[in-house]
């Protein structure tokens, strides 16, 4: 019996191991929501948690240090008219390494603010690809909203490692927006939302034929560029400069788009720390394009410029 009951736990811990596709951190922010008992929020928390890290997300076996390092933050805002709904901001996180580093490259660091949901103590925590919406669409809405991130994440974490290894998953994240729940006061899934800077917007130009030489640059930046860069960090710093100006002609053809706003929330910082590291010539030369291209930063482009 003693051997039956040990192989019985060897094989329930291998399985829990081959379904940690996703490495997560959960936290969520109620102290906007006062007049609720708290303990409600914590459950949440931790099947929010269980979801995301338990669930099977790759078709892939991963080993475990290949999970998709994701961090999601939930900021209550506002509770909701219907009975157990909220409002939400959702920061989503997310990471990879770089080789021959101890150096995470950060991949998204975006803030959703259009997270409306509906969660009842110990509601079971679903999704289904064929059937994102189910009977009531705020709950589906909250599995929808994270899945679509984390189909997300995983798209952006292999289309660094390989040109377009992503794929799948950005069609696996277009179909949840194509089949996203809808009313309620739902937002953040339509083309006519938001400054055509939303969800639908993100993957749409991802997989648009426009805009294949972002990926193109996506995959060098990070295989050729910072990965190389303990290799050999000149060639490496030259493909990683070489994106500016590919990126640049992709913004003047596809002004104001969605891709390139999402993508320097995450790399900003990386962009200012390999320019101040860069020649005068190119400094001067791809500065006052990145004050252009990641408006949000122009300041620090300028600033970097005068230095």
């Amino acid at each position: 019996m003693k051997s039956i009951l040990s192989i019985l736990f060897v094989l329930f811990s291998c399985q829990s191991l081959m379904a940690q596709d996703i490495k997560c951190n959960i936290t969520l922010n109620s102290s906007a929501i006062p007049n609720v008992d708290q303990k409600i929020f914590k459950t949440m928390e931790q099947a929010l948690t269980t979801f995301v890290t338990t669930r099977k997300w790759v078709t892939e076996e991963l080993k475990p240090e290949e999970a998709i390092d994701l961090n999601f933050n939930i900021t209550l805002t506002k509770k909701g008219d219907i009975e157990d709904t909220y409002e939400a901001k959702l920061t989503i996180n997310s990471s990879r390494p770089v080789y021959g580093t101890d150096y995470s490259s950060t991949l998204i660091n975006y803030v959703d603010n259009a997270f409306k949901f509906k969660y009842a103590q110990f509601q079971a925590i679903d999704f289904n690809d064929n059937r994102v919406t189910a009977n009531d669409a705020l709950v589906s809405n909250l599995s929808a909203v994270l899945a679509y991130y984390i189909y997300l994440s995983i798209g952006l974490n292999y289309d660094s490692y390989k040109l377009k290894g992503g794929q799948d998953y950005f069609t696996k994240a277009l179909n949840i927006v194509n089949n996203a729940p809808e009313g309620y006061g739902i937002t953040g899934w339509k083309n006519n939302e938001a400054k055509n800077k939303n969800r639908y917007w993100i993957v749409d130009n991802i997989l648009n034929s426009r805009f294949s030489v972002f990926r193109e640059v996506y995959y060098n930046y990070h295989r050729k560029g910072l990965d190389q860069m303990t290799v050999n960090k000149e060639e490496a710093q030259k493909e990683m400069l070489s994106s500016v100006g590919k990126l640049s002609l992709l913004n003047s053809e596809n002004p104001g788009n969605a891709l390139l706003f999402f993508y320097f929330t995450a790399k900003n910082e990386e962009y200012l720390n390999i320019l101040g590291n860069a020649s005068s010539e190119d400094r001067a030369a791809l500065l006052p394009q990145m004050a252009i291209l990641d408006v949000t930063n122009s300041n620090k482009y300028n600033a970097l410029l005068k230095n």
